[in-house]
């Protein structure tokens, strides 16, 4: 991949964080000397793109579930078009936690924004790129003049993971250009009707083009082989962060938070299609109940039996940043700074995993 292409996409999301960073304030944080009683009473704010997407669905499982509220926390959860706006929300102090792919943070940390995952949610990306037949294999993506690829959002985990494909497909850089698609019923009429020729994105929207044809799948992490095979050993994904400073600052509230998201992901292991048809959105199922429960089945397997970062997760996750960057070289990172399982740990032994 070219350097001026990765430069874009880096510039971008710098440009995304600066700016935001501009609008909001450090009024968000509470003094560390306030009670856990006071503080209770302040409701979290939670950034996260597309939170109809099947990554983001143990978010969901907690809150409609009442696992925050039995934690004595009050959520305010803001949905944005993409993980890099949520993202952008949290560096600038407009939110307290934000969701994202855990790739998201070692970009975040090399360009100066360290963040810290404090719950894993995917054990992959369940990131898929899909191409539409009109345009392949008919006629063979390294041999169109443009290509036009569609993801939630410009600097997301999505066009890293197509980024990564074309790249080890061998097409140019400079053939593609990389459109905002949102997710859902954007992102579906974006693809049919020929704004971009293929998609790099998540389920459910992925499984219910699948099923009725409409895809050639190209690259796919919706299981553990897929993504380790993609990307060389086990890849994290989704996961819930915060800032350092939020961390010190809100330690019980952020250790509240971590046990009830471990608590959904517990109840997700078991959890039957009738269970989750009861808990999950009708708008999220993209007016397709049945494409929503196959993608879940699906995938569930990705989802972290306990949120628990694997040891060597991190590294894959370094490996793969690496290999859009000048000359094979690895961002300065620390990865010991971008996660820690001490809140997992605490909320495992409280719910006897």
């Amino acid at each position: 991949m070219e350097t001026n292409s990765l430069t874009r996409r880096q510039l971008g999301l710098r440009a995304a964080l600066a700016l935001a960073a501009c609008a909001g304030g450090s009024q968000w944080l509470v003094p560390a000397q306030a009670q856990w009683g006071e503080r209770s009473r302040v409701p979290l704010r939670v950034a996260v793109g597309g939170k109809g997407d099947l990554h983001h669905l143990p978010l969901t499982v907690a809150e409609r579930l009442g696992y925050f509220r039995d934690e004595g926390l009050s959520l305010d959860i803001e949905n944005y078009t993409g993980a890099p706006l949520a993202m952008a929300a949290v560096h600038s102090g407009r939110a307290d936690i934000g969701c994202s792919d855990y790739d998201r943070l070692i970009e975040s940390q090399a360009l100066g924004f360290p963040c810290r995952c404090l719950v894993l949610m995917g054990r992959t990306p369940q990131l898929v790129l899909a191409a539409s037949p009109r345009y392949w294999p008919k006629k063979p993506l390294n041999h169109q003049r443009e290509l036009r690829i569609g993801v939630a959002a410009p600097g997301s985990s999505a066009q890293f993971f197509a980024s990564l494909w074309l790249l080890q497909a061998g097409i140019s850089a400079r053939q593609v250009q990389f459109i905002g698609v949102d997710s859902g019923a954007s992102a579906i009429a974006a693809f049919r009707q020929g704004h971009v020729q293929a998609l790099s994105h998540v389920d459910p929207l992925i499984t219910l083009l699948e099923q009725r044809s409409e895809v050639q799948i190209l690259a796919d992490t919706r299981s553990l082989k897929g993504s380790a095979d993609f990307y060389g050993g086990p890849m994290p994904g989704a996961c819930m962060y915060a800032s350092q400073t939020f961390v010190q600052q809100r330690a019980r509230e952020v250790q509240a938070f971590v046990n009830a998201v471990v608590r959904a992901l517990k109840w997700m292991q078991t959890a039957s299609p009738a269970d989750l048809a009861r808990v999950v959105p009708t708008e999220y199922w993209l007016d397709d109940r049945a494409a929503y429960l196959a993608a879940f089945e699906k995938g569930r397997a990705t989802l972290s039996p306990d949120g628990l970062m694997p040891d060597d997760g991190p590294a894959t996750a370094l490996r793969a940043v690496a290999r859009l960057r000048e000359g094979q070289t690895a961002p300065k990172v620390n990865l010991g700074l971008t996660y820690s399982n001490e809140w997992v740990t605490q909320a495992k032994l409280k719910f006897q995993l």
